[in-house]
């Protein structure tokens, strides 16, 4: 934003701080608070304390104060954000994403040689785990944990007493708490879903992702045992059973341990399987409107062609029932017209009855994720703090998030009139 236009939100923003950063206890932090966003949403490119607060009129030392070593709690904030989010987004599904943080050096918390999706390869970077409260018209991260390697765990390094020496010490520099330990993303993942749906008592809906979750098997039965749904994305090669197939028991010899239950066929791919219900199998679907009309799709109808299968996803780490039974879900398919076999697969728990069209709906809508990021990044500076510090890390994001839900609200209610 100009300043000028700023100055006509301003009373808006405010108000919205104010109910955000309520749980802070003194007056002066919810002011910097307010100030930060203000940084955020100011027009320039790089949205690190120095530039934001020349842009400000502020010592940025401020900001930094406030950040990195005032005593504030960022999780109170976020359970603020989440609600506000419940009650304005309309919120249809949550969507588990991650993001890659750039970095020079090895002294920011969490930051190794990972792939990176800001660089499009692998390089020195920290990873972002966010949930997201989504709906087709609106995405909101309310929730993050920073994901720490195992180069950035001691405990698993025990057995190196001068390595895992230097980790302690490198901890101890950057402020990373002592519970936080290295654990995978996925996990990550249903920490923040046991913290939305439990402490903050957000509704159960939808979890959806890309295959980076979705192929972890952990990931999936996690969300069934929490009663979550899903529609996660996976890959072509994960193997499954057709969804009426049925375990047999071979006959007792009446010598040694009984035989328990068991397919009488192997376990095949989603692709073979998919490619057995063949092309002709397929449906068109529409499922959102898009941005960009053509002279063959004056009204940028997003739609392509899908099959949904019931199946039986297949491999030592899924519990089967007590007659030996695998669990029964959907398997989503997009089957594009011109293409030669199908391109996308998904796995979903929505109930056996869900149409077609409601199933692509869902497994796609992380669309408006992938959308808001960018605002997040490009605009508000999502990636560009500079601190070395573990509790700034959150604390950033999570105001980056709040300056984000502030830009929804003002899109959601472009003509609604300032507060005075």
């Amino acid at each position: 934003m100009t300043p000028e236009e700023m100055e006509e939100v301003r009373p808006r923003l405010e108000a919205f701080a104010a109910e955000m950063l309520g749980s802070l206890a003194r007056r002066d932090q919810r002011a910097k608070g307010e100030m930060y966003l203000r940084g955020l949403m100011l027009d320039g490119k790089r949205k690190s304390m120095q530039p934001m607060a020349e842009r400000l009129g502020v010592d940025h030392q401020q900001l930094q104060q406030f950040v990195s070593s005032s005593t504030w709690d960022y999780s109170k904030v976020r359970e603020r954000l989440a609600r506000w989010a419940a009650a304005h987004i309309s919120p249809e599904a949550y969507a588990i994403d991650d993001v890659g943080f750039p970095k020079d050096g090895y002294d920011s918390p969490g930051v190794a040689r990972m792939y990176c999706g800001a660089l499009g390869k692998r390089g020195n970077c920290q990873i972002g785990v966010s949930v997201n409260l989504v709906s087709d018209r609106a995405s909101s991260a309310v929730d993050w944990r920073l994901f720490l390697p195992e180069s950035w765990d001691d405990t698993k390094h025990g057995e190196d007493l001068l390595l895992a020496e230097a980790i302690r010490r490198r901890r101890a520099k950057a402020g990373i708490p002592a519970a936080a330990r290295h654990r995978e993303k996925w996990r990550l993942a249903l920490d923040m879903l046991d913290e939305a749906c439990g402490e903050w008592e957000l509704p159960d809906l939808p979890v959806v992702a890309d295959a980076g979750y979705g192929d972890a098997t952990g990931f999936r039965e996690g969300l069934t045992e929490r009663g979550l749904t899903y529609a996660v994305a996976v890959k072509a090669t994960t193997t499954a059973h057709p969804g009426d197939a049925t375990p047999e028991r071979p006959p007792y010899s009446g010598q040694g341990r009984p035989p328990v239950s068991s397919y009488p066929q192997p376990h095949t791919t989603l692709r073979a399987l998919a490619l057995a219900a063949g092309q002709a199998a397929t449906r068109t679907v529409t499922w959102r409107q898009g941005s960009k009309s053509t002279k063959h799709n004056p009204r940028a109808e997003m739609r392509s062609r899908f099959l949904a299968l019931r199946v039986r996803p297949a491999n030592r780490s899924i519990r089967r029932a007590t007659d030996g039974s695998l669990p029964e879900c959907w398997l989503l398919v997009e089957w594009p017209p011109d293409s030669a076999e199908p391109t996308d697969y998904w796995l979903s728990t929505l109930p056996a009855d869900t149409p077609l069209r409601e199933l692509v709906r869902i497994a796609k809508i992380r669309w408006r994720v992938e959308h808001d990021y960018r605002e997040l990044k490009d605009g508000l500076g999502l990636d560009h703090f500079e601190g070395r510090n573990y509790l700034g890390w959150h604390r950033h994001v999570t105001l980056t998030s709040l300056a984000q839900a502030f830009c929804t609200m003002l899109r959601l209610d472009p003509k609604a009139p300032a507060s005075a």
